[in-house]
């Protein structure tokens, strides 16, 4: 059982008391320990969210732009760079409305009010104003609003499922020992109530010992809230590419105004050329695509059952490669069917049915008591006089009932074991039942033993009875899996994710279950959770890696779990349901909550909710978070490769003293095409399997070097041939309209020629795309007026043909490279 230190300064010469503070003795205890609130939510959470949002140099960048376009008349270009400021700001709104949720749900378990004595009466009172040392009552079924120790109980029974994750009924037992060993001496759990938690049955006084964020409670939620979400590996690339951009933009558009000016062209020309230049090389498409991505992931998961709550987090679903998931209503059903009863030799098995209802409750919300009451509820109608709830410390739970004759019938149910030893059996017949108890639990059954004792003594009904019973007999309980589990370990296993199943079961059912779902193979390597604790603290964490089972599993181990496999530098997503997973959810790199049976606070925090509690939908995850990757991957590619021959010719030709290149109108068509091709081209659907392929760990590199060769070389060719094309047309200097026309029908045709490259013409999408580029540069080049308005010409017959043949080089450079890299295995963009 464990303990907790009691201060006793706090409650001095309160114990023993039945009086409540006075009002000017509360008053100075919330001076001195401040008011009963887990969190402190900010006063001015818009105001904190500007200033968080200010922040981002990208945003005031795109805003000085934008004011210099209209400056200069260029309302369309103004208006164009503040719309696109406008995704970014969502998603800033996104993540502080999920926060105030996260907050709103972990307070909402806690009491508003609260029952308590001051000056002698008997009053309601905001939680807020509970302080160190008040006397509160708590009737069944009102939750408790502090941490404090009972002074008096009733039949206390209290659900701490949300701090546990237990499902049975606790007891609760009034403090009577006042210890006085030291300042704070430790005081059993069984003597304390927690905030979070429920009184279910009786009642109880408690005398309050911690408020706030001094409650286990507010430990776990400081921890959910104030955790740090370190930006993801993708994040921090596409932040680091942004910077070097603009690093590279502003630089360009200071030395293209400079030589502008220097060159004789005037303020105007020269404030035209820098604001033209920065909207071409301003890299905004990056975010922007990102965030549009990041909601077609979301959108995708959610048809697959997963709701994301965390969207930035979407990309790192795909680098997974350890699941640490619970058995029970994740890879089971969650649902237990009494399948085997054994009773002992002279009982039949409908009474040894009878006498496990005796031991249960209907009411309990235990799953196991449920099983055993649909085989045989007869039992209900009974007179029951005494009920001893199951503890963990005791693993077993009595009733007492009093039969017709006036007997009492004492029944206890629980561990096999446990069960066992409180009999009188011969030390034979016991390993008979041990053995028994193996093979049942082998066979991936939770089994249970039934001991019973009938007795005229009405003691039975004040304490429970400890030895001296009668061996009844075993049940036995099967939870069926989730359809599809297996198929879905043997994808992970095959695509290099490491599942690790953690549960409180008998190492012998853990393995049997884990057998049957393929993990391990057909060896699983089964560990109980103390070993874990022995195995990290050794520093021998590494050979976590093997392991496929944590069997006898604390809430609290699975923390240690996934803080010692993301050391090893193991990409780790976690399955969760209670408060007490907060902890592991928040600091896995993806926490998944349960949607059915999970806690508000799970799912809240947590970064995906899973609505059908299904390991397989997980497994759906990462495949949409892979193929989400790899379409990032590409509309990046495509991106990279259209604004390097952008950048370089829109500033090396007019640094040559030749007429300015594009003008904005220019521009804005080469970001009609541009746009709509990296946000709707790349959009491929994930498999309806999950992809094999090696585990990948570590690091996160957006691309390897080959892959950045290949950007630059493909880049710098469009950027030749269009310089090529625009000098041959120009004629000398005397037809501008016609090298521009060149140029950008050659930007147009590389476009086009890339895109089909990049995206196989794979979907009917990138076809029109590729079309409607090529059919849009005819259009504005070559109809008569419309070429004149945009400052064009029309070109010739042999211009269009090298256009064409130019951007077909230009694919044929990252066609190549995609060629050489699957023949030659490179491996992913991942270091360790």
């Amino acid at each position: 059982m464990g303990t907790r230190n009691l201060p006793l300064e706090r409650v001095a010469g309160l114990l023993n008391s039945d009086q409540g503070l006075t009002t000017p003795l509360a008053q100075e205890r919330i001076r001195q320990y401040g008011v009963n609130d887990v969190i402190d939510a900010p006063t001015h959470p818009w105001r904190t969210l500007l200033r968080e949002t200010a922040k981002d140099p990208m945003l005031w960048f795109f805003v000085a732009t934008s004011a210099l376009y209209a400056f200069v008349g260029e309302w369309t270009e103004s208006i164009t760079l503040l719309v696109a400021i406008l995704p970014l700001l969502g998603m800033d709104v996104y993540l502080h409305r999920r926060t105030q949720a996260s907050t709103e749900g972990l307070r909402s378990q806690l009491a508003t009010r609260a029952t308590v004595i001051r000056d002698g009466k008997v009053l309601e009172i905001p939680v807020l104003d509970l302080v160190p040392g008040d006397l509160i009552q708590v009737s069944a079924g009102e939750p408790f609003a502090a941490d404090g120790v009972i002074v008096s109980a009733q039949s206390a029974q209290v659900d701490e499922s949300a701090l546990t994750g237990e499902a049975y009924p606790v007891g609760k037992q009034a403090l009577h020992d006042i210890p006085h060993d030291g300042v704070t001496p430790p005081v059993a759990e069984e003597h304390w109530a927690f905030a979070g938690t429920r009184l279910l049955t009786g009642a109880a006084r408690v005398r309050v010992v911690f408020t706030g964020q001094e409650t286990v409670y507010g430990e776990i939620v400081r921890s959910a809230v104030h955790g740090v979400h370190e930006s993801t590996p993708l994040q921090q690339s596409i932040g680091g590419l942004v910077r070097v951009l603009l690093f590279v933009a502003v630089g360009l558009c200071v030395l293209l105004a400079g030589v502008r000016l220097y060159q004789g062209h005037g303020w105007l020309d020269a404030l035209i050329s820098a604001v033209t230049l920065a909207t071409a090389a301003i890299p905004e498409e990056f975010p922007v695509v990102f965030t549009v991505f990041l909601g077609v992931g979301v959108y995708r998961l959610a048809q697959r059952k997963a709701l994301v709550r965390r969207a930035v987090t979407v990309e790192n679903i795909g680098r997974i490669s350890f699941i640490c998931s619970d058995k029970t209503g994740t890879i089971t059903e969650g649902r237990l069917q009494l399948t085997h009863m054994l009773p002992e030799a002279s009982l039949a098995e409908e009474r040894l049915a009878w006498l496990s209802c005796v031991a249960s409750r209907a009411d309990s919300g235990d799953p196991m008591d449920e099983a055993i009451y649909r085989s045989h509820i007869q039992a209900a109608t009974m007179e029951r006089v005494a009920t001893f709830p199951f503890t963990e410390d005791r693993k077993r739970e009595t009733g007492v009932v009093r039969q017709v004759d006036g007997t009492f019938l004492v029944a206890t149910k629980g561990a096999a074991e446990v069960i066992l030893g409180l009999c009188s059996l011969v030390e034979s017949k016991r390993e008979e039942w041990l053995a028994h108890v193996r093979q049942l639990a082998a066979g991936a059954h939770k089994v249970i033993g039934v001991a019973t004792l009938v007795t005229v003594d009405a003691a039975v009904c004040a304490s429970e009875i400890e030895q001296g019973l009668e061996f009844s007999g075993l049940l036995a309980f099967e939870d069926p899996l989730r359809d599809g589990v297996q198929e879905a370990v043997q994808a992970c296993r095959s695509a290099g994710i490491h599942p690790i199943m953690v549960t409180g079961d008998h190492p012998l059912t853990a393995s049997a279950v884990a057998r049957e779902v393929g993990l391990g193979a057909d060896s699983p390597r089964v560990i109980l959770g103390d070993d874990l604790e022995q195995i990290v603290a050794s520093g021998q964490a590494a050979s976590l890696r093997s392991v496929d089972v944590i069997a006898r599993a604390k809430p609290t181990q699975k923390l240690k779990l996934v803080r010692a496999l993301q050391q090893l530098g193991e990409i780790v997503a976690v399955t969760g349901d209670g408060v007490n997973d907060v902890p592991a959810l928040q600091a896995s790199d993806i926490g998944v909550a349960m949607g059915g049976r999970g806690t508000r606070s799970a799912r809240e925090v947590a970064a995906i909710v899973l609505l059908d509690d299904n390991f397989r939908t997980i497994v759906r995850a990462i495949g949409e978070g892979r193929q989400l990757f790899e379409n990032l991957r590409v509309s990046f590619q495509y991106l990279l490769i259209v604004h390097i021959p952008v950048v370089l010719t829109a500033t090396f030709i007019p640094l040559a003293g030749y007429p300015l290149l594009y003008l904005p109108v220019h521009v804005v068509w080469m970001e009609m095409i541009i746009h709509p091709t990296a946000m709707l081209v790349f959009q491929e659907q994930a498999a309806r399997e999950l992809v094999p392929r090696a585990r990948i760990t570590g690091s996160l590199r957006f691309f390897t070097g080959g892959e950045w060769a290949m950007l630059v070389t493909t880049g710098v060719f469009i950027a030749a041939t269009t310089t090529f094309g625009y000098l041959r047309s120009l004629e000398g200097i005397n037809n501008v309209e016609h090298g521009r026309a060149m140029a950008l029908a050659s930007f147009s045709a590389a476009s086009a020629f890339v895109t089909a490259s990049l995206s196989r013409l794979r979907t009917r999408t990138a076809w029109i795309t590729c079309i409607a580029t090529l059919l849009l540069a005819v259009v504005l080049i070559q109809t008569p007026g419309i070429d004149t308005v945009l400052h064009l010409k029309a070109l010739h017959r042999d211009d269009w043909l090298l256009a064409l043949v130019a951007g077909a080089g230009a694919a044929t450079i990252p066609f190549g490279h995609s060629l050489l890299k699957s023949t030659k295995a490179e491996p992913p963009a991942i270091t360790h």
